[in-house]
């Protein structure tokens, strides 16, 4: 082989090596796809929200995670184009606001875009897939955690209940897989703030989450509030 063919070859393979490290792949187990409680998201936070939260899970964000080790976040500083989600922008202020600002829905969007939803490559394509998926994993495939436990006649009333019963009414709708809970107390009652589903890595099939770490801060009780 002469030395043009050499320098050829070097070249062939340096270009993929760059391509390799270049990928946006990471590695992650399943998603978790996380709703908020806006009432106890609001109670939750010392700076008080800017608008009365609505008796609703809304969503948090769909995030890669990890059995083991961390989760992959900020894969990207690639902020949303805005232009793209134009389309879907007044469906996403109705199941995925901005809590705590309503006059910045998009800032939120951009946070939960680049922190985890860039990590969701290849089952995520980019940030118009990203909401869009969402869009039909919440409404289509109707994984709204608040209808699904009003469809069970748990209401958002404010009152103490087993979460047992919250949990069986959620797993009659993912196929008897375990979601994840997340409490916090606020003023001596524990409320009920975050509820996740799990899928696997191709978002085709419910998983069970994992356990909560021993010793958190928002490991919830036999009875809390909602």
């Amino acid at each position: 082989m002469g030395i043009t063919g050499m320098i050829y070859i070097v070249t062939i393979v340096f270009s993929l090596i760059v391509l390799i490290l270049s990928s946006p792949t990471v590695g992650y187990d399943y998603f978790q796809f996380t709703q908020q409680y806006q009432p106890a998201v609001c109670n939750s936070k010392p700076t008080p929200c800017k608008d009365p939260p609505d008796k609703l899970f809304t969503v948090h964000g769909l995030w890669p995670s990890n059995l083991n080790g961390p989760h992959p976040e900020n894969c990207t500083n690639a902020t949303v184009n805005s232009h793209r989600i134009k389309n879907i922008q007044a469906q996403l202020k109705i199941i995925w606001p901005n809590v705590l600002d309503r006059t910045n829905h998009v800032g939120f969007w951009n946070k939960q875009w680049i922190k985890h939803g860039s990590c969701g490559y290849p089952t995520i394509m980019n940030d118009t897939h990203y909401f869009q998926t969402v869009i039909n994993m919440y409404i289509t495939q109707k994984q709204n955690v608040s209808e699904i436990l009003s469809k069970a006649k748990i209401e958002p009333l404010g009152i103490q209940r087993p979460l047992a019963h919250i949990e069986n009414a959620i797993r009659s709708s993912i196929n008897n897989k375990k979601p994840k809970f997340k409490c916090q107390k606020n003023s001596g009652v524990t409320e009920l703030v975050e509820v996740s589903l799990c899928s696997d890595g191709s978002l085709t099939q419910f998983r069970n989450c994992p356990h909560p770490q021993p010793g958190s801060p928002y490991l919830c009780p036999a009875d809390i509030q909602y």
